[in-house]
């Protein structure tokens, strides 16, 4: 058995087990219908469970999806939470997740901590939460786990890279917050410091590495709301390092990656309609076989989104993703030898739609067209990338 496999669901049965005192009464002849959870008051169980078809051409995407479209991206999870006193709560989630070459199949957890609040009241919230906290990261990162949550069935890959997803969600270690309340609007603030998860599969292939372990990181973010959300302004500091043991066997010494990005976020939400844009300067530096280097990458994004209904919504979003700000069109890169220029950029004009069927089940569809491909995942498009290609996704989710 998978070790991630036995260990993620080995932690997990503590959360399952703790709610024996309960009972769960779910009417077969409509499975999909109310799933009557008669729990204690303190404790909270839920689940979801989503599959996508992907259409391609030119390049892959989560699976091979040119011409025939791809099944490869599948997310199950489970999670819940006890609080057995006011100020004191224990959380997790386990996930099943499938995505093409980019994630392997297996369970894990994407979190599970405990946090304890130190003061609570009306103006005030301070505590911490210890274990594998999430990484408070933008707009989306906190909630990126759970497709019910998400803008879109992918999200803006220019800042929420997928192929990184398990590094980029949460770390082990300690999570420092707390929020102020005021006439004027709320301040929260976050900071994790934490070692970094290093286990998704596309690391070693984008770091020529034989072996890739995490390394001491942290990430810190201030948001301000006004009005209850109306208004949302962010701005998100972070410094996550990997290390690798690179291909060569006659060198010894570890290398190290740093990836320090700075993301200013903006939300205006009003009954109707949304706008949301987010623009990050991330700085890099790799430090392997005796020589450092550095670069700086640039993305944004900014999108649009529309409630016809309380059940149906459509988005339009323009996301940009450039891997140095120095080398736009990609020549440095291609000059170089160590990639196409296509590989150094990505242009993406999405649009989509959103029909929640009913409070439990989700049907989701969108189309990308784009330009560029550098936030696919090399190892999915061994025979080359393109330049200009287009991609068709629907998905249909569940959750209790």
């Amino acid at each position: 058995m998978n070790m991630h496999y036995r260990w993620s669901w080995v932690m997990a049965f503590p959360l399952l087990f703790m709610t024996v005192d309960g009972r769960a009464e779910i009417d077969w002849s409509n499975p999909l219908g109310k799933l009557d959870l008669k729990l204690p008051d303190n404790v909270q169980i839920h689940g979801f469970a989503s599959q996508a078809y992907i259409l391609t051409n030119n390049n892959n995407f989560f699976g091979y999806s040119k011409n025939m479209g791809s099944l490869d991206f599948t997310e199950i999870g489970l999670n819940g939470s006890w609080r057995p006193r006011p100020n004191l709560q224990t959380s997790m989630q386990v996930v099943y997740r499938r995505a093409g070459l980019t994630d392997d199949s297996y369970a894990r957890i994407d979190f599970g901590f405990l946090d304890y609040s130190f003061l609570s009241d009306a103006e005030h919230l301070v505590g911490v939460r210890l274990g594998r906290v999430v990484n408070p990261y933008g707009l989306y990162n906190d909630t990126r786990d759970m497709p019910f949550t998400r803008p879109s069935i992918f999200l803006p890959q220019s800042i929420y890279f997928d192929i990184n997803r398990n590094t980029a969600l949460s770390g082990d270690g300690i999570q420092l917050y707390g929020e102020h309340r005021t006439d004027y609007g709320d301040f929260l603030l976050q900071f994790n410091g934490m070692e970094s998860r290093a286990n998704d599969p596309a690391w070693k292939p984008v770091l020529f590495a034989r072996s890739v372990e995490g390394q001491l990181s942290w990430v810190g973010r201030l948001m301000y709301e006004w009005q209850g959300g109306r208004v949302r302004l962010g701005v998100t500091s972070a410094d996550l390092n990997v290390g690798f043991q690179p291909r060569q066997v006659d060198y010894k010494a570890k290398s190290n990656l740093s990836f320090a990005p700075v993301l200013f976020s903006f939300q205006y939400n009003a009954e109707d309609w949304s706008l949301t844009s987010e623009y990050a300067i991330r700085y890099s530096e790799v430090d392997s076989l005796g020589q450092k280097v550095n670069f700086a990458g640039e993305s944004y994004y900014v999108q649009g989104t529309y409630r016809f209904t309380t059940e149906l919504e459509a988005f339009l979003r323009y996301d940009v993703y450039y891997g140095d700000r120095n080398d736009r069109n990609g020549k440095k890169l291609q000059a170089s030898g160590l990639g196409s220029a296509q590989e150094a950029f990505a242009k993406d004009i999405a649009v989509g739609l959103r029909w929640d069927l009913t409070q439990s089940i989700m049907l989701r569809t969108e189309y990308h067209y784009v330009d560029g491909a550098g936030w696919l995942y090399v190892g999915e498009n061994k025979d080359g990338l393109s330049k200009y290609w287009n991609m068709f996704a629907a998905s249909i989710s569940f959750r209790f």
